[in-house]
């Protein structure tokens, strides 16, 4: 029964896919990225990339936003409390936007590869170690097929392209005792290899007020969250 639901999942992933091409494969050397983010990826994201993001889911969405907004498509696998609305506000445009929550783990690798054939971002999480030799064959795939992999958690064995971490993160928005959480101030750092081994990093408001990512100038008068 399992092995059948893994093969209609897989003819639906596959739907998807055909559906996408005409409009991935009109492909450049780099996707665009939001503007708070040019900081980090002033050329934009390279085509056939890695980059790993920690546990930013948010961080991970702001990424996707700016392909998906110039029109790509794109896709999230392993995430199963993803929340769309949340995707939606970033700036993802959630009729490109495909989810597979939980694949088989006998046919992740499968899945991913299938995204990875059509789709330009593949934001992707997994609850276990992926094995190296999947890693690697969707490292080349990627490459071939100008995709972008970004990389969720801790489970890939593989170094990124490009690393991102949040180093710092504070919420504002609470006044004296009273108020509600508008905002997250955070500062990004960035690393990797080869032409992304200069470090950079950037502060941003992730969420914004009204959701969003914003330059920290843009709403420089929030208040911090007070934590004593």
């Amino acid at each position: 029964m399992r092995s059948e639901a893994t093969a209609e999942s897989l003819s639906r992933l596959q739907e998807v896919a055909a559906r996408a091409r005409p409009v991935a494969l009109a492909r450049e050397h780099v996707l665009p990225v939001l503007e708070p983010l040019h900081t980090l990826f002033p050329d934009g994201l390279r085509r056939g990339s890695t980059i790993g993001v920690g546990d930013a889911t948010s961080l991970a969405l702001a990424l996707i936003a700016g392909p998906s907004a110039a029109g790509s498509w794109s896709a999230v696998v392993g995430i199963s409390n993803l929340g769309l609305s949340a995707a939606a506000e970033m700036g993802v445009a959630l009729d490109r936007f495909a989810v597979v929550a939980d694949p088989p783990r006998d046919a992740w690798a499968t899945v991913v590869a299938t995204l990875v054939d059509a789709l330009d971002v593949v934001l992707v999480r997994t609850r276990y170690r992926v094995a190296g030799n999947d890693a690697r064959r969707l490292i080349a795939r990627a490459r071939e097929r100008g995709a972008v992999l970004v990389l969720l958690g801790d489970g890939w064995p593989e170094a990124p392209d490009v690393r991102l971490r949040v180093t710092r993160s504070e919420w504002h928005g609470i006044g004296e005792g009273h108020g509600h959480l508008q905002s997250r101030r955070i500062r990004i750092e960035a690393g990797g290899r080869r032409g992304a081994a200069r470090p950079r990093q950037v502060e941003l408001w992730l969420p914004a007020v009204g959701g969003g990512v914003a330059s920290v100038d843009e709403l420089a008068t929030v208040r911090p969250l007070r934590t004593a």
